[in-house]
C-alpha cells in the first residue's frame, strides 16, 4: 500500500521560509518522477515543482528561484524548499508520485493528504 505523507507547512510572514516534507512508504520515491503541486481555494491544483527519476528538476516561473525540490534517497523522502514566501504561495500543498520516470510530466498515481501553507503579508 502506497502512502505519501506531508508534513512541514505552518503559517509563515511574508519574506519567510518553510521546508515541507513527503514521506513515502509502499514505494521507492527515486523509482519514480515526484512532483509538489499546491491548491489555493478557488484555484485549479498547480505543479509548482517536479524531479524525475534521474534527479531532473523543473519549476513554473512563479516559483522559480524561490522553491527548490530535494529527494533524499536513504530516507525516502522528497522534500521542498521555500524561501522568499509571498502571500500568493498561500495553498494546500500536495505531493504526487507519478507513474513515469522521466522528464515529461504525466498524471499523479498517488496523491499525499496536503499540508496547509499560509504566508502573511
Amino acid at each position: 500500500q502506497v502512502q505519501l505523507v506531508e508534513s512541514g507547512g505552518g503559517l509563515v510572514q511574508a519574506g519567510g521560509s518553510l521546508r515541507l516534507s513527503c514521506a513515502a512508504s509502499g514505494i521507492i520515491v527515486r523509482l519514480n518522477a515526484m512532483g509538489w503541486y499546491r491548491q489555493a481555494p478557488g484555484k485549479q491544483r498547480e505543479l509548482v515543482a517536479r524531479i524525475s527519476s534521474g534527479g531532473s528538476t523543473n519549476y513554473p516561473d512563479s516559483v522559480k528561484g524561490r522553491f527548490t525540490i530535494s529527494r533524499d534517497n536513504a530516507k525516502n523522502t522528497v522534500y521542498l524548499q521555500m524561501n522568499t514566501l509571498k502571500s500568493e504561495d498561500t495553498a494546500v500543498y500536495y505531493c504526487a508520485l507519478e507513474p513515469s520516470k522521466g522528464t515529461i510530466v504525466t498524471i499523479p498515481r498517488y496523491w499525499g493528504q496536503g499540508t496547509q501553507v499560509t504566508v502573511s503579508s
